[in-house]
């Protein structure tokens, strides 16, 4: 493998409720992912999470999948005790999250940094000690006139479904470049603006 990424964890709300919504775009990369490398989703015995290990590359890239069981501001109570179980710390995590500080679409890598007021992270970010924990963040915009608890936990527009779909594909791209390549090539592949289509 080309970097020392080890685990790849989508952040979400388990449940149908929040299945589509906002908050919910790192499970969907995590799954979308696991759908194109034939993964297959099951309760880990060592945390409140679903696991599915996914290989590619012709088995030369090979990372955990992880989604959290926990709801989306306690997900350091699934990641905690599985990077224990693995002896994994945060430079082996590579955490993919919706980020409302982002225009809708946009794809950012970064190799460590703070939770950026993001709870699900935060919680991440306690359970591993550290701030080492490189991550993908998907733009879901800023909702004008609703406050961040309530648009994050609604589901996008008919309208906002294309870029959503294009973004999630980036994403997914962007994480397989962060295990095959590493971070840093993969911070330079994506984080430039997408062009934009006529």
């Amino acid at each position: 493998m080309g970097s020392g990424i080890r685990v790849v964890v989508g952040l979400g709300n388990p449940g149908e409720r929040y299945e589509r919504t906002r908050h919910n775009v790192g499970f969907r990369v995590v799954d979308l992912l696991a759908e194109r490398t034939g993964a297959k989703w099951r309760a880990s015995r060592h945390a409140p999470a679903w696991c599915a290990w996914a290989e590619w590359a012709d088995g030369h890239a090979r990372v955990l999948l992880v989604k959290p069981r926990t709801f989306m501001n306690e997900s350091g109570q699934a990641v905690g005790p599985l990077a224990r179980w693995h002896h994994w710390d945060g430079r082996a995590i590579l955490l993919v999250y919706d980020d409302v500080d982002l225009p809708l679409g946009i794809i950012r890598v970064r190799a460590r940094g703070g939770s950026g007021g993001h709870r699900g992270v935060a919680s991440v970010l306690t359970a591993l000690g550290g701030k080492d924990v490189a991550r993908v963040r998907v733009g879901i915009g800023r909702g004008e006139f609703q406050d961040t608890a309530e648009y994050v936990l609604s589901p996008f527009r008919a309208d906002e479904e294309p870029v959503l779909r294009d973004a999630l594909d980036r994403a997914v791209a962007a994480v397989m470049c962060c295990v095959e390549r590493g971070v840093d090539r993969a911070m330079n592949e994506f984080n430039a603006e997408p062009k934009e289509t006529k």
